[in-house]
């Protein structure tokens, strides 16, 4: 799906690396300038709510964006370092005309982003993120921008953590994990500032891990981009389960007893499962995207539920679910939705209800997926200079309709561009592991020929 036009909004809010186009001191200004003229035009004095990672960027981007929506008439509040769901949440709660994030997700330290929700607590629509672009490029170079060593840090109101948490735990009310030992990653990124004061209540031996970030290591080896550090850590520490979160803890994986990951597929199987026999599944349909694995499709279907696919991107999966009134939907990746109980994905809410569903259930996460039969699944990652369309160069396209021609019946060929950074991804998908890293090798050395970086 394409991002309708927008050149500085990608599928997931501006990202770049920090101090550099577009996240440079001009553009930040000029984007709180736009988003805070957008709100005003409606409303005097609006209100805004502002959150952050743990990156070493984040309280200049802040403040700088703190200026420029000051500057536009704008009321800022900072709800200090909290998970991006915490803002979409906090905004609507709280009656907030929009929320703004500073976060790269799971992206390297020196990269930043912002991401930016309306009042409803949902990420922007298109149109609207390209309003707002259109007015940055009017404004960028053409108005002062203040140096941000000179702006005063937006004051946090650590009330608003609270607020987060309890809404967290109201969510699995009666949830008690005694008994259980789970070891949980924060990749030293957003979730150790809710972590400690979210578990202890909920009892059980819970060891938290990569708890204190200096805002360079975040998602540093560790963290949903690094599943195999919690597995190796809940098998060698003999714990029941592994929780780990990506920077910005939208997204949840899960680890075994035996130290076997357990990605974002596994997770909406074993959701979907509970929620159809609670009578919670609407229409028994789950949304997940074109990355998911075949065996959870399979593995849905034989419990009666329709697997709809989305466009790779969270705000895809969530257009789909309103579309078809779906109760569940998520990615691979960990981001996992559930609109009964929240707006947007968000890692730790979804650690709680897999926590519950494990407990009510009386299975550990072993028994709760062992007929989830995973295709063999690789994807090759490739740099690239540029993102021309991959059907438009002759030699990738060959490449491409061979491995799909060849898969036809027993297998997937997903190729896209990442919506978040300069890369080409390619997904091969078959019940023969040769074929599949074949196929892929043959369409990542022809991309890497035309359009490595």
């Amino acid at each position: 799906m394409s991002t309708s036009g927008r050149k500085l909004f990608g599928t997931d809010g501006i990202r770049a690396v920090a101090g550099e186009t577009p996240l440079d001191p001009g553009t930040i200004y000029a984007t709180g300038l736009a988003l805070g003229h957008s709100m005003s035009a409606k409303k005097d004095r609006p209100r805004v709510i502002l959150g952050r990672d743990t990156r070493e960027s984040g309280p200049w981007i802040a403040a700088t964006i703190a200026a420029g929506l000051s500057e536009a008439g704008a009321e800022v509040e900072s709800a200090g370092t909290v998970p991006t769901p915490a803002v979409a949440f906090l905004t609507r709660k709280h009656g907030f005309d929009a929320g703004v994030v500073i976060s790269a997700s799971h992206n390297p330290w020196r990269d930043n982003g912002i991401k930016l929700f309306g009042s409803d607590g949902f990420k922007l629509p298109d149109a609207v993120e390209l309003q707002i672009e259109k007015e940055i490029f009017e404004r960028v170079g053409t108005v002062a921008v203040p140096d941000h060593a000179t702006l005063q840090p937006v004051k946090g109101n650590s009330a608003y953590k609270l607020d987060y948490i309890d809404f967290l735990l109201k969510a699995v009310l009666y949830l008690k994990l005694d008994g259980m030992k789970i070891v949980a990653d924060c990749a030293n990124g957003a979730a150790a500032a809710i972590a400690p004061s979210l578990f202890r209540p909920l009892g059980g031996e819970v060891t938290l891990l990569n708890i204190s970030p200096d805002g360079r290591n975040i998602n540093d080896g560790c963290g949903a981009m690094h599943p195999e550090w919690v597995a190796k850590q809940v098998k060698e520490r003999g714990a029941d389960l592994g929780l780990t979160f990506d920077g910005d803890a939208d997204r949840c994986m899960l680890a075994d007893s035996q130290g076997k990951v357990i990605n974002g597929d596994a997770i909406l199987l074993i959701a979907a499962r509970d929620m159809k026999e609670r009578g919670l599944l609407t229409d028994d349909v789950v949304v997940a995207t074109t990355m998911s694995n075949m065996g959870l499709e399979a593995a849905l279907k034989r419990s009666g539920i329709t697997m709809l696919r989305a466009p790779v991107g969270d705000r895809y999966v969530l257009e789909m679910m309103q579309k078809e009134n779906a109760a569940l939907g998520g990615e691979q990746s960990g981001h996992v939705l559930f609109p009964h109980l929240a707006t947007t994905g968000d890692g730790l809410l979804t650690a709680l209800v897999a926590l519950d569903l494990i407990v009510r259930s009386g299975k550990n996460i072993d028994e709760l997926t062992a007929d989830l039969k995973v295709y063999p699944q690789v994807i090759v990652n490739v740099r690239v200079r540029e993102k021309k369309p991959l059907e438009s160069i002759p030699s990738i396209a060959e490449k491409i309709r061979a491995a799909e021609e060849e898969l036809r019946d027993t297998g997937r060929v997903v190729i896209r561009y990442s919506g978040t950074e300069p890369l080409a991804r390619v997904m091969i998908e078959a019940e023969s592991e040769e074929a599949m890293r074949r196929n892929a090798d043959a369409i990542a050395d022809a991309i890497r020929a035309e359009l490595g970086a």
